[in-house]
């Protein structure tokens, strides 16, 4: 993700202070964690900026479910940034952590955010960071802060520094006007990319390595078609020039490379297109529905749905479409798999009695687990961490529609994501920083 970076600099540096040897920190293997308290005071200085970064991660930490922020109210003292913290006045409001922090404006114009992880009980500073950056980009800061207390706290990288690409939605029910639409992953700083009332947009796809998205745009009373769009020009081309509709889209892990689904005669079936040159290879070749693929986190192997054995469910092939083992063997119907980008699990939607439920299972159909279920729930999409999952919810009725969810792997943990409008086909982007 350079080109972001270049986009939106930051320059960081370690605080000169030594970082000390661990005393806390959070086992996010158990199935249900106890969060951590920490305390996170209004960082001083800049008083347009300091608070706001301390409130975007105070928000940050306590929605991953494993942090638990201590109430401003309890707090006895605030902090000095350049002095030692008087443990004794933390560990009264059993705060286990504490993060202090300073903002100031440099003679450039630009922000100086600096700070601080405690270990409150070991009496110990755990790190510390300073970032220089442009004040609009002051939000982003405060997630790159939320990703280093994380990683310090669990051994894992965050996923705060991360943006959502989704269909808003806005309209009545029988005529909704979907527009791709782009955000931080806690809903902040939304922008649509497209703005036609014209065209349905559906099943957007961040790209790995560069700044562009995949999804399907489909103009009334014509055939949807797959497309690539540059999320910084808004430039737009469609992929390969197929006789039938195209659906489905994902790149490949290296970013050279979509899969897809062509429709054909009441048939679809699985190519894969190599965007260099723009060779296209057809993977499946059976008289089914074979759609929703997704390659495994080395590209060796791709995951997707198909109604190939008489009902929908879900199956695993090479990358060069050999060897399809189905792997969903359960009651109901599976589909919309998503490899972790961890390599373990694949999300799916099922549905079974009326319900749709978000699950898991490991990549060979086992330890098949409901993470959350209900009316309407699809379209699981994984935080670059692997820990946790976006997905949207539908609620019924004539004024009813698509909301964005998230829930951890431990399913205790559902949030909704704030959106303008209705939202749904939430995908998440790779890490940031």
């Amino acid at each position: 993700m350079r080109a972001f970076l270049c986009a939106i600099a930051v320059t960081v540096s370690a605080l000169a202070a030594p970082a000390a040897h661990a005393q806390i920190e959070i086992d996010i293997t158990q199935a249900n964690i106890q969060p951590l308290p920490i305390a996170i005071p209004d960082f001083g200085g800049d008083p347009e900026f300091a608070r706001q970064i301390s409130d975007v991660i105070s928000a940050n930490l306590r929605r991953s479910g494993l942090f638990a922020p201590v109430d401003p109210a309890a707090f006895i003292e605030r902090p000095d940034f350049d002095a030692m913290p008087n443990f004794g006045s933390w560990r009264v409001i059993n705060a286990q952590a504490l993060v202090t922090g300073r903002v100031t404006r440099q003679p450039d114009g630009r922000l100086r955010a600096e700070f601080r992880l405690w270990d409150v009980f070991g009496g110990q500073q755990m790190t510390g960071q300073q970032f220089f950056t442009t004040p609009e980009n002051w939000r982003r800061v405060a997630h790159i802060i939320s990703d280093a207390i994380y990683e310090r706290l669990t051994g894992e990288k965050g996923y705060f520094d991360t943006r959502i690409v989704f269909v808003d939605e806005t309209g009545p029910k029988t005529n909704r006007v979907r527009r791709l639409a782009i955000m931080d992953q806690d809903g902040a700083n939304v922008r649509y990319l497209t703005n036609s009332p014209d065209e349905i947009i559906r099943n957007p796809r961040f790209s790995p390595s560069r700044q562009e998205i995949t999804y399907v745009s489909q103009p009334y009373g014509q055939v949807p078609r797959v497309y690539l769009l540059n999320i910084e020009t808004g430039q737009r081309e469609v992929v390969g020039d197929f006789p039938g509709m195209t659906f489905a889209p994902r790149f490949s892990p290296d970013g050279q490379r979509v899969v897809l689904s062509l429709e054909q005669g009441g048939n679809a079936n699985i190519y894969v297109m190599d965007l260099r040159s723009r060779r296209t290879t057809r993977l499946t070749n059976t008289p089914s529905i074979d759609t929703s693929p997704s390659f495994s986190p080395d590209g060796r192997q791709i995951v997707f749905e198909s109604d190939r054995g008489g009902s929908q469910q879900l199956y695993v092939m090479n990358a060069d479409g050999s060897n399809p083992q189905r792997i969903s063997f359960g009651q109901g119907a599976y589909a919309t798999p998503v490899w972790s980008p961890r390599g373990d699990l694949i999300a799916f939607t099922k549905r079974l009695g009326g319900q749709f439920a978000i699950g898991v299972m490991r990549p060979d159909g086992s330890g098949e687990r409901i993470l959350t279920s209900g009316f309407h729930n699809e379209g699981p999409t994984w935080a670059p961490n692997g820990r946790v999952l976006m997905f949207f919810r539908e609620t019924p009725g004539a004024a009813g529609g698509p909301q964005i969810w998230s829930v951890d792997l431990t399913g205790y943990n559902e949030i909704r994501v704030p959106t303008p409008s209705f939202a749904s086909d939430p995908a998440w982007s790779p890490l940031l920083n």
